[in-house]
């Protein structure tokens, strides 16, 4: 499931870029490109321009939709348990006891 989401996620990009390299900056877009008039008499130039916006808004809202489903199909082979104990036997290593509390036996003396 998680390799699917991915997938999913990676092909709705490349889509993506592709429609927005489709647009023009300046409001013409696809109609602009391919000729003119045999585009804008096919579907035209009003319409290009909203269905273009349309796939832009829904890839987009699909790569955050698949981002989020992976995160809840990741698959999770540590649990919290593990990394604490991983963590205090790093810290037992190191030869450092983080709850003991050093006091010193002698008081510094002042220079006068």
């Amino acid at each position: 499931m998680y390799i699917l989401f991915i997938s999913l996620a990676i092909f709705s990009s490349i889509l993506l870029v592709l429609v927005v390299l489709a647009q023009n900056s300046k409001g013409g877009g696809l109609s602009n490109q391919f000729g003119g008039s045999g585009a804008s008499n096919l579907i035209g130039v009003k319409k290009t321009g909203d269905l273009l916006e349309r796939l832009t808004w829904g890839f987009a809202v699909a790569i955050m939709v698949f981002a989020l489903a992976t995160n809840f199909t990741t698959p999770n082979n540590a649990t919290t348990d593990e990394i604490l104990e991983k963590a205090k036997e790093q810290q037992q290593g190191t030869g450092l006891d983080l709850n003991k509390t050093e006091t010193p036996t002698q008081p510094v003396p002042e220079k006068k």
